[in-house]
């Protein structure tokens, strides 16, 4: 299910292929981006569209759309000139996947589980119904918890980690 040349797809793919949520090239480039940014919040240094697609592979196109939105959530902020670039505005420990997510792709709140084609009333469509809204829930609750904090912490392990190798 990988989409063109870009190796954050295929890795994102080869695990979460077997998964029941997707999650669209936007978020992922989103959340790379934002891992970037998190790594120089404490310093405020801004960091520039061009070196982050370089690193992580990404279309830095996309990334201009992408840094535009988060900038109009109120998450980044941009910097012109030659040491400008971009800036994570929050504390990386409190923003949420789920929160950026939601900016990205929408509020997963607004939709509804659906089974197509099956009579709403019968009572296997309203289990299943419940199901999915229970599943929902738990997705929302992980989604709530894991921050950009967190995240940056597991990166830097995996950092260190191929130090040793």
């Amino acid at each position: 299910m990988c989409r063109g040349p870009f190796p954050i797809r295929k890795a994102f793919h080869e695990i979460l292929d077997e998964a029941v949520m997707k999650i669209s090239a936007k978020t992922e480039y989103a959340c790379v981006a934002l891992l970037e940014l998190a790594a120089r919040y404490e310093s405020g240094e801004p960091v520039r569209i061009r070196k982050i697609a370089e690193r992580h592979s990404v279309p830095a196109r996309f990334l201009v759309q992408i840094l535009l939105q988060l900038k109009g959530a109120g998450i980044v902020e941009s910097t012109r000139g030659a040491a400008g670039g971009y800036r994570l505005v929050v504390p990386p420990d409190s923003l949420s996947l789920g929160r950026v997510m939601d900016i990205i792709e929408g509020n997963r709140d607004d939709r509804e589980a659906m089974v197509s084609g099956a009579s709403p009333d019968s009572p296997a469509v309203k289990a299943l119904i419940d199901a999915w809204r229970g599943v929902h829930r738990k997705e929302r609750e992980l989604l709530e918890s894991i921050t950009f904090g967190r995240l940056l912490e597991d990166a830097r392990r995996y950092d260190t980690a191929m130090y040793y190798i």
